[in-house]
């Protein structure tokens, strides 16, 4: 019989950290905020990350998640945004900020490498049919365009744009859960809670009509490195 692997101890500094929080209560927003600054202690600007398990079925397709939210603060990333378009297109892209541009041959580099260097690629619905060749590369990482998420559209400009502004793409696990950062550690606490009440409202809006159940089952903030929160549903 295999012995389970001992669990890697805590450091101290985590070990003190977690005094600060009750582990049985279910803080309401406001505090979670403030408990989740303060124990966001490392040398580097910490993410402010949110865990959502949800009581969806993700095997059943009318209840899988997969959107985009609109963040009034951003979450303090800098995306790098790849698109693949017509060369009209391009130009468009390159002029909203985009980091990467390229048609055909974006795609055959793609293909040949396997090599991801951008956080979301955004293209037109004319180019979707080429990107199939490189879908079992995309897709394991959650980067292949998607009407639903918004990162296939004409209006390329706009999807650049809106990017860079604070907009992100979410979806929910294989086990239902959703984990996504809603800022920085350095961000005061009102654009925090603005930022997660943003996320929550656009949520909130997606639930399935045919789940049975809580929609939400439980919500979970933290810092890089740092212990978990319990939020109020």
């Amino acid at each position: 019989m295999k012995r389970k692997p001992k669990s890697k101890p805590h450091s101290k500094r985590y070990v003190e950290l977690v005094k600060k929080i009750d582990k049985n209560k279910a803080y309401p927003i406001e505090e979670a905020i403030k408990l989740v600054k303060e124990t966001a202690t490392t040398k580097f600007d910490s993410s402010i990350e949110i865990s959502i398990r949800t009581g969806i079925d993700p095997s059943k397709t009318d209840q899988q998640i997969r959107s985009t939210a609109l963040l009034p603060h951003g979450n303090g990333k800098k995306l790098k945004i790849a698109v693949i378009a017509t060369p009209e297109k391009q130009k468009e892209a390159k002029e909203a900020g985009a980091t990467i541009v390229g048609g055909e041959e974006l795609i055959e580099e793609i293909a040949k490498t396997q090599k991801i260097n951008f956080d979301v690629l955004l293209t037109i619905p004319e180019m979707m049919k080429n990107l199939g060749k490189v879908a079992k590369i995309l897709g394991p990482k959650g980067l292949m365009p998607n009407p639903k998420t918004e990162t296939v559209t004409p209006n390329i400009k706009k999807a650049v744009e809106e990017l860079s502004k604070g907009k992100i793409t979410f979806r929910a696990d294989d086990t239902g859960n959703i984990h996504l950062s809603i800022g920085k550690a350095k961000y005061d606490e009102a654009k925090l809670i603005e930022n997660y009440k943003a996320f929550m409202d656009t949520l909130l809006k997606m639930k399935p009509s045919s789940i049975k159940g809580d929609f939400i089952k439980k919500i979970t903030l933290s810092s890089t490195m740092g212990p978990g929160i319990k939020v109020q549903i």
